[in-house]
């Protein structure tokens, strides 16, 4: 069977730049799908990290102007990746966050700057490279939506085209006024083009136009086509159900791997889960927690937002430290949250730990060090701190929602008798019910013989992209031959 070559498109690629989980999945699957027989380079926006990690490369497009001024594609290379690069200084050489000013609110140009990105990477999918021509563009949230759009409305032979939401909540909606600026025809600004609730809508146009839509877990593919979670696409989602699948995400198991992993004071894995002690002594230590091996110790590694529960973690805080239990988190986010996390770890220093920001070091020592790691999302797409929780012996505590209900299994008395559990889960998703997931967590601590068989249970799921990485594959092949057959 020949190789087909994919074009990725998104706006971060870990590990040149990562602001949250879609980095790590647009760095992991392309790594993934080349096992599969799939050819993959993504294209990103030229931010100064981008440039920076590029190192040597070559121009293959020259743009004299590109929203504004001049512009370069560059193909090169970082590590086991192959990425283009969109070299755009008037677009994207700005320090710091990709999406956001100083002033921490986003940058006023987001959708030229992001338009940008889908124009060029349709160009490339219409043969503008000839050294790479795609058989499949699969563009990964709102930032790369309009790609499929500029594919579209080329009426020209396009490849075929995969839209994956991470989370619907982040859409891309600009006024209808930018519309001559992204050289769209004015005749796409309809109900059946790109026109959303009088916007133009990036994410909109993105599940519109795809041959196939995915999302990141079976439970969230069903959960978006009802109103409560459809964030107002649920009626365009129900439209497209039968080009709509979830395929769940996975983890790059060798970054993320307690065996060797250099980030931790003692590596171990599930035959030896006695070692992982020294990692919650030295996490301990690290956040200036009180000694306490045989303390519960709680692990937050998170977004600080509305969507990730993290008030409801807030409001259980006195009870869990009146029990003597730790929690060390790490994250940032809504400010009155970041501030409400300090003020309470600086109330109990010795049991509580709030470390605002990230760390990737922070991350796999949390990781390895807590006892169980707490997800308490009002939804979630799919969540990768719980998988990482699991390949760590990190029990971990979620509600029942999207990809958490698909990758953890409860630690109630059938799946515990019949060696299946993996943690706790817990729903409706309220303050009540997450204190009694606490609750339930510590009542299993306390057994260590039930406790020691939950974690190595989740140590033995498999969280790589293995399985996901040959269902993209058959994705592709399926609609590249259809596309063929309709051609």
């Amino acid at each position: 069977m020949r190789s087909i070559r994919a074009l990725a498109v998104a706006s971060e690629i870990y590990p040149i730049i990562k602001t949250g989980g879609l980095a790590d999945v647009v760095g992991a699957l392309p790594v993934a799908l080349n096992a599969e027989g799939i050819e993959v380079r993504t294209i990103v926006p030229g931010f100064p990290d981008v440039m920076q990690a590029l190192g040597t490369a070559e121009e293959v497009l020259y743009y004299p102007n590109l929203h504004g001024g001049n512009a370069r594609l560059l193909s090169g290379s970082c590590g086991e990746l192959d990425i283009f690069v969109i070299d755009a200084p008037h677009l994207y050489k700005r320090l710091g966050n990709p999406y956001v000013a100083p002033d921490g609110k986003d940058w006023p140009d987001n959708g030229i700057r992001f338009a940008a990105l889908g124009r060029v990477a349709a160009d490339i999918g219409l043969g503008a490279v000839p050294s790479f021509v795609p058989d499949v563009v699969h563009a990964h949230d709102w930032q790369a939506g309009l790609t499929h759009a500029y594919l579209h409305f080329s009426e020209r032979r396009r490849p075929a085209t995969v839209m994956t939401i991470h989370n619907l909540a982040y859409q891309g909606q600009f006024p209808r006024e930018m519309l001559s600026a992204t050289g769209l025809p004015l005749e796409s600004f309809t109900i059946d083009g790109v026109e959303y609730y009088g916007t133009i809508g990036f994410l909109k146009a993105g599940l519109l136009f795809a041959d196939r839509i995915t999302t990141v877990s079976p439970t969230y593919a069903v959960e978006i086509q009802a109103p409560e979670a459809g964030m107002g696409l649920d009626g365009l989602l129900r439209a497209r159900a039968n080009q709509l699948s979830g395929i769940l995400n996975g983890i790059d198991t060798s970054v993320w791997d307690p065996a060797t992993d250099p980030n931790i004071a003692s590596t171990f894995n599930s035959d030896d889960l006695d070692m992982r002690a020294a990692n919650k002594v030295a996490l301990q230590r690290r956040l200036s927690l009180r000694i306490a091996p045989d303390a519960l110790l709680f692990g937050v590694i998170s977004r600080l937002s509305w969507q990730k529960g993290l008030d409801l973690l807030l409001a259980n805080l006195p009870t869990i430290v009146s029990n003597g239990t730790q929690i060390a988190l790490l994250g940032s986010g809504d400010l009155d949250l970041e501030s409400r996390y300090k003020a309470a770890a600086a109330s109990k220093p010795d049991q509580i730990s709030a470390s605002i920001g990230y760390d990737e070091k922070l991350a796999h020592q949390i990781q390895a060090g807590v006892d169980a790691l707490v997800v308490p999302s009002r939804f979630e797409p799919c969540g990768l701190t719980q998988l990482c929780a699991l390949r760590y012996g990190a029990v971990a505590i979620v509600s029942r929602v999207g990809g958490l209900a698909d990758t953890v299994i409860d630690a109630d008395e059938a799946a515990i008798a019949g060696g299946k559990a993996t943690g706790v889960q817990f729903g409706p998703v309220t303050v009540e019910n997450l204190a009694g997931a606490i609750w339930r967590a510590g009542a299993l601590f306390n057994d260590k013989p039930v406790w020691r068989s939950i974690q190595k249970t989740g140590m033995t799921v498999d969280v790589s992209w293995r399985n996901s990485a040959g269902r993209y594959a058959d994705l592709y092949r399926q609609i590249v031959k259809t596309r063929a057959n309709s051609s």
